[in-house]
């Protein structure tokens, strides 16, 4: 009797022993265990003790359950996908001429307020609004010319107006005609005596040339301005364009789609490349289109990337920007689930694809479990 329960045992014996050996030695098995290569990344290792959160000796992290449920740590099997090849350029936001536009002065004076004041920056103007006024401030050798001509103008024509009406007195004797070129004398005397003395006295309107929010505005009342000085910038914020710069005269046939880093939401329209080079590089000019809430988060000279999208194809996986983090040498990692707590950080070569995710071109195979969310927070871990 003993010796069946003996036999009976003894497998069970055997299995606990050997589960007891494996995990004193480190050697668990799991999906994301392997690289990219098929080599085994997950070896024995030696946690000298430490239960909590802690960096291991060979690199990878310790992260119990408990505190992957607090950083809400999230991970995925990453397919490996064809996906259109990118690259980045440099840009910045400029202004869309047919919707925006400046205003001058046409001669110089003293800024003058509107009927609703001087506008500020960030306030919303209507087409052909005033914004203000310049009045004309002559100096004063000018001005005494200006008043010595409108003296003379209004003498001349009282004169005028006299002759006139002692002519149609006479109507009776006197030609008509000698009337008429009276009445006609008088007319343009009094209409020139009316444009100088409005030249003395009168005021330019500034006018907003298109509608739109002001983005610029260097005026002050009483301020003296000059001829050509920018007194205000008018953008419209839902129509803006994208300047950037390449050195390949190719690409922008190339181009597939673009989009911007800084704004997820926007789509950029490729409108054309220059055919000359400016600071040894060459302009490519997009438009942006805002997405569903109808609003650009850009401004006038912003420093911008633009992720243009090409038409070629590169095979890769596809994660979000969130997954790749740095590691002390600078270098893109990817933090790799190899066990129930442990990770293990994995260099990789990358591209971006466009707002929010990357292609990984190399370093990651389709058995890792990759973390996708809570990344940052893993490689804090020391």
């Amino acid at each position: 009797m003993n010796r069946k329960l003996y036999s009976r045992a003894a497998p069970a014996v055997v299995a606990c022993a050997l589960t007891l050996m494996a995990a004193s030695l480190g050697l668990r098995a799991s999906p994301g265990a392997h690289g990219p290569n098929g080599e085994h990344l997950d070896g024995p290792t030696s946690t000298g003790g430490l239960a909590g959160l802690s960096r291991l000796p060979d690199g990878s992290v310790n992260v119990p359950m408990a505190a992957q449920r607090r950083m809400a740590i999230r991970t995925r099997f990453a397919p490996e996908v064809e996906a259109a090849a990118s690259v980045e350029l440099l840009a910045r936001v400029v202004n869309d001429p047919n919707a925006g536009g400046l205003v001058q002065a046409t001669s110089s004076g003293r800024i003058e307020p509107g009927p609703n004041g001087l506008p500020v920056t960030g306030q919303e103007v209507r087409r052909g609004q005033v914004l203000g006024y310049v009045r004309y401030n002559a100096d004063p050798y000018a001005r005494a010319n200006q008043q010595a001509q409108l003296a003379q103008l209004r003498s001349n024509r009282e004169l005028a107006q006299q002759r006139v009406k002692r002519l149609e007195s006479l109507a009776d004797i006197v030609p008509r005609k000698e009337i008429d070129a009276a009445r006609a004398e008088l007319q343009s005397l009094t209409v020139s005596e009316r444009s100088v003395g409005a030249g003395l006295s009168g005021r330019e309107p500034l006018l907003a040339p298109v509608s739109g929010v002001i983005a610029r505005a260097d005026v002050i009342t009483g301020q003296v301005v000059e001829v050509r000085d920018v007194l205000y910038q008018i953008v419209d914020p839902a129509r803006l364009l994208i300047e950037a710069t390449t050195a390949d005269p190719a690409l922008a046939a190339r181009i597939e789609d673009a989009h911007l880093a800084e704004a997820e939401d926007a789509r950029l329209q490729l409108v054309g490349a220059a055919r000359s080079l400016r600071d040894g590089l060459i302009p490519l000019s997009f438009r942006a289109v805002a997405g569903a809430d109808g609003a650009l988060p850009l401004v006038v000279g912003q420093p911008v990337t633009v992720i243009a999208q090409l038409r070629e194809r590169n095979t890769g996986y596809v994660l979000p920007n969130q997954a790749v983090v740095r590691n002390a040498a600078n270098e893109p990692i990817l933090w790799i689930k190899s066990g129930a707590e442990r990770y293990i950080p994995q260099p990789v070569q990358l591209r971006p694809l466009d707002a929010r995710n990357v292609l990984v071109t190399q370093g990651l195979g389709e058995g890792n479990r990759v973390v996708v969310q809570g990344a940052a927070l893993i490689a804090q871990i020391r």
